[in-house]
């Protein structure tokens, strides 16, 4: 950034007019925003559905059928994508048989960090 604001400034100084720099500075700060508010919204759904998650996992250990079914969801795809796979690269849940991802008898459990998390959340 600092490549960017040297020239601004070079050429408001020059000019006598920070009208330049003000509305760079603006620009910047309205960019920084809409990332914020955009990740943030993406983060706050993605753990009200790892909770989600985590809820109808603790019990026992389950397969990625019988979570789909607890939650009510038909669409493999999706509960992999915002569900499970977030869960596990977070270190919430954990595999039952982790040297084979794929096989069919695999099924998921929580962690320490999981029901930690899971009892903190409401």
């Amino acid at each position: 950034m600092r490549g960017c604001r040297a020239p601004i400034l070079g050429t408001c100084d020059k000019a006598g007019n920070c009208t330049a720099f003000i509305e760079f500075l603006l620009a910047a700060l309205l960019t920084a925003l809409r990332e914020v508010s955009g990740t943030d919204q993406v983060s706050d759904q993605l753990t009200d559905q790892v909770a989600a998650l985590l809820k109808v996992m603790k019990d026992k250990p389950l397969s990625a059928v019988e979570c789909m079914t607890r939650l009510k969801l038909s669409h493999r795809p999706t509960f992999r994508a915002n569900y499970l796979n977030p869960a596990l690269t977070t270190g919430l849940i954990e595999r039952t048989i982790p040297d084979k991802p794929n096989s069919c008898l695999q099924k998921y459990r929580l962690t320490a960090k999981g029901r930690t998390f899971a009892t903190t959340r409401p």
